[in-house]
């Protein structure tokens, strides 16, 4: 799963979104890429337009070279054709060095046309040729275009590797998500996040760090009802407890030192549309007393100011812990709780459907080529049989980061981990994966071996108060947990039917 980045204090509006052509799901397929094209020969843009159509690239032409910057700041390109003439560079040097003051790893190729000539000079279409590289170009072609030579700077700078994507979505050439992958439980997932996503109910979407909840996140609001307003972003860990009062509620001028203006916070400026509370069980208690307030009445008051402000918010939170557990140590309310999980999500972690590997793999490549500038043919079917073995506690940010380390410091045109052995390491299965048969057949270790950790640890309790014969403080120390907890764990167990108080 992969997502354009956005900023967190700035709200998304979508307006013209559309689910790309050729984005459908359970399809064959890779999220297009987007060519801008500086030139206004009719012949020049028509061969590269046919071109990049040949290889499902989208073109865009502009023939006014003061409006390029512009066309940039606005959508979203992976690579620029600009032409200039020979007998008249500056202005084609001038365009190079705004677009890489604005866009460092956009390539650029700069296109030398000297038809217009009676003769070209060989001498000065090398030295335009020098002063393009030194400009920033990482390309230059002369006129008549070379196809086969256009075809392998596209190749290498925008690898079009087909893909199987479940969803994704562009504003106009500016892609906003892609899901990739096609298994069972992704679907599943995607299916049901689809269900949920006309309603304004909230969302409590869970599941280990790297899955991609936000992502799931961000689906649910652009297939919602509210996919025309704003969609806000608050990362609870990345803020003090002292600052998300007012980055969620705002504040008034001179509410405190610094406060010189006054600042609406993420609740207003998500008004219409959905909040999003990423990682929600990072919030203090205290905290979470007032944001339970703000939930059930949908109005709040800035810091230092009197006036109640009302706002229509879909709320969507994600966590990566047992928020049940949190609620049973005491660390996360219970009524909160239960105001955010109106429906519950859970993003499958990624050694659950590694049949999707191949085709995230494909992606990053295709994500990740031209910044290194390497044409990947293939992926080495060594790696790939290690990618599936491997538990992959990272998850999906785990799997990017490797294959972006694989691409920068491998070599050659096939993708593979001989270049980086300190991967082979790292990538190796659990040693006690490795050591669950013994002698003559496939005996646990440990008779604990595969059960869920919540029945190991049901089991550590119940054998610690047996052994204590029943004293909850004594069992609490050798457990090393608060009597409060355990208390709280025995509760639980006698409701299950799994322990008989006395």
């Amino acid at each position: 799963m992969n997502k354009s980045e956005t900023n967190n204090t700035k709200p998304i509006h979508k307006r013209d979104l559309t689910r790309d052509p050729f984005c459908h799901e359970s399809q064959n397929t890779s999220p297009i890429a987007n060519v801008l094209i500086v030139d206004n020969d009719q012949e020049s843009t028509r061969l590269i337009l046919e071109i990049l159509a040949r290889k499902g690239i989208r073109g865009i032409v502009v023939s006014d070279k003061k409006t390029v910057i512009d066309f940039l700041d606005k959508n979203s390109y992976d690579l620029v054709f600009s032409v200039t003439q020979t007998d008249q560079p500056e202005g084609g040097f001038k365009l190079v060095r705004e677009i890489k003051a604005n866009s460092p790893e956009m390539p650029v190729i700069m296109i030398g046309d000297a038809q217009k000539q009676k003769a070209q000079n060989q001498q000065q279409l090398l030295d335009m040729a020098v002063k393009a590289v030194n400009a920033g170009c990482t390309g230059f072609l002369i006129k008549p275009l070379d196809c086969e030579k256009i075809e392998n700077l596209l190749d290498t700078f925008l690898p079009n590797h087909h893909i199987s994507t479940a969803d994704c979505a562009h504003q106009g050439a500016k892609p906003l998500f892609t899901i990739v992958g096609k298994s069972a439980k992704l679907v599943q997932t995607i299916n049901l996040a689809q269900k949920i996503a006309p309603t304004s109910a909230p969302v409590l979407i869970g599941g280990e760090s790297g899955t991609g909840k936000e992502l799931i996140s961000f689906f649910i609001h652009h297939h919602s009802k509210r996919s025309q307003m704003p969609y806000i972003r608050v990362n609870c860990a990345a803020l003090t407890d002292s600052l998300l009062e007012s980055e969620l509620f705002g504040h008034e001028k001179g509410a405190f030192t610094g406060a010189y203006t006054d600042r609406k916070g993420r609740f207003e400026m998500a008004h219409g549309g959905t909040l999003l509370l990423d990682e929600i069980t990072e919030t203090p208690i205290k905290f979470q007393a007032k944001l339970l307030r703000v939930l059930e009445q949908q109005d709040f008051e800035r810091v230092g100011g009197n006036e109640s402000i009302r706002v229509d918010v879909r709320i969507i939170s994600t966590t990566n812990k047992d928020l049940l557990q949190e609620v049973a140590e005491g660390r996360f309310r219970q009524d909160l709780y239960y105001r955010l999980s109106g429906v519950r999500l859970i993003v499958p972690p990624l050694r659950q459907h590694n049949e999707d590997l191949p085709d995230l793999v494909w992606h990053f490549v295709n994500l990740y080529t031209r910044q290194v500038q390497r044409h990947i043919t293939k992926i080495d079917p060594t790696m790939m049989d290690i990618f599936a073995k491997y538990h992959w506690p990272g998850n999906i940010r785990q799997l990017r980061n490797v294959v972006l380390t694989s691409l920068i410091l491998g070599t050659g045109s096939t993708l593979s981990l001989a270049d980086v052995s300190w991967l082979f390491d790292e990538l190796q299965p659990l040693q006690q994966e490795n050591n669950l048969s013994v002698c003559n057949g496939s005996k646990p270790v440990s008779d604990l071996a595969g059960l869920p950790l919540v029945q190991v640890e049901r089991r550590a309790i119940l054998d610690t108060l047996t052994s204590t014969s029943g004293n909850q403080t004594k069992a609490a120390k050798i457990l090393g947990i608060s009597d409060r907890t355990l208390r709280e764990k025995i509760r639980r167990y006698h409701q299950e039917g799994v322990l008989q108080l006395a």
